[in-house]
């Protein structure tokens, strides 16, 4: 999701609430304590030089159970992020401490915000020999269509 999309969603709930990918909720008393982008300047294992940027928010959570963030106050957050450090419409990314740091991205199901699981990938597999995927197919298909031929007066002989 982008920042954009991220900022109509927000505009529109009355509880500010993540949803990790196994379903459970981090807690309510959770801050975003970073707003930022993160630009990253690299190279693919095909030679590529790549620059790729996403708009980073980190949630924290802390023993402040007094204080909850609400949907307009991350949004003031979000604005002033924008105007000082001159944030661009890019992909949301998601820090949020588990057994170490991990990266999400985010969707909307229309009532909370969901953190999806984000995977590696090659971005190079045509260059360094990474097979593609092989067309599965049921071998009780290939014995129809082989049947079908090699009948008499099929024309395959």
């Amino acid at each position: 999701m982008k920042l954009s999309e991220f900022k109509q969603k927000l505009a529109n709930v009355n509880d500010l609430q993540f949803v990790l990918p196994n379903g459970q909720t981090v807690p309510s008393h959770f801050h975003v304590t970073e707003v930022g982008q993160i630009n990253k300047h690299f190279i693919d294992c095909g030679g590529t030089v790549r620059n790729e940027k996403v708009v980073n928010f980190q949630l924290w959570e802390a023993n402040d159970f007094d204080h909850r963030l609400a949907p307009k106050k991350l949004n003031d957050i979000i604005q002033l992020s924008e105007k000082v450090l001159n944030i661009e419409d890019a992909e949301i990314e998601v820090e949020y401490q588990s057994d170490t740091i991990g990266k999400y991205g985010v969707e909307f199901n229309g009532e909370n915000f969901i953190l999806t699981s984000l995977h590696t990938n090659c971005l190079a597999s045509d260059k360094c020999g990474i097979p593609q995927d092989k067309l599965k197919v049921s071998l009780k298909d290939l014995q129809t269509q082989s049947k079908a031929c090699c009948t008499p007066g099929g024309g395959c002989c």
